[in-house]
C-alpha cells in the first residue's frame, strides 16, 4: 500500500496531556511539540490502512509561534509536517545526513501549503 492511499490521525493537546504521552511512551519527564507513532514497524508484512498518529502540542505550538515569529498556523503546518515525515520514515535524529534529508523535503512540503510564507525546517 503506497503512502498516499494511507490515513493518520491528528490529535491536538495540552502541555499537560503530552508529557504524561511522551513519559509513557518515550520515557521522558518533559512535554514537547510533537510527537509521531506509525502504525507499522516497517519489518511486518501486513500493511495498516492507518500511517500512524501525529500528536501536537497546542500550548507548546502557541509558545513556539511566538518565539518564532510566526502565526500559529504556519507552527501547525511545521509541525504537521514535520510529524508526518517521521511516519514517512524520516528521522533526523539518525544522524546529520538524515537530518539535511528531512530538512529539505520538510521546506519543500511546506512551500507547497504555505506558499507566502518564507517557513524554515521545523
Amino acid at each position: 500500500m503506497a503512502l498516499h492511499d494511507r490515513e493518520l490521525s491528528l490529535s491536538f493537546v495540552g502541555d499537560a496531556e503530552m508529557l504524561e504521552i511522551n513519559s509513557q511512551y518515550r520515557g521522558k519527564d518533559a512535554t514537547t511539540n510533537v510527537l509521531s507513532f506509525a502504525m507499522d514497524d516497517g519489518d511486518s508484512t501486513f500493511v495498516s490502512p492507518l500511517l500512524g498518529d501525529v500528536i501536537i502540542s497546542c500550548d507548546t505550538a502557541a509558545r513556539e509561534a511566538i518565539e518564532r515569529g510566526v502565526s500559529l498556523d504556519q507552527r501547525y503546518s511545521q509541525l504537521l509536517v514535520h510529524g508526518i515525515l517521521h511516519l514517512a520514515g524520516y528521522d533526523h535524529e539518525l544522524g546529520e545526513e538524515e537530518e539535511e534529508a528531512m530538512a529539505e523535503k520538510s521546506i519543500e512540503l511546506l512551500r507547497l501549503i504555505e506558499p507566502d510564507a518564507d517557513l524554515d525546517y521545523f
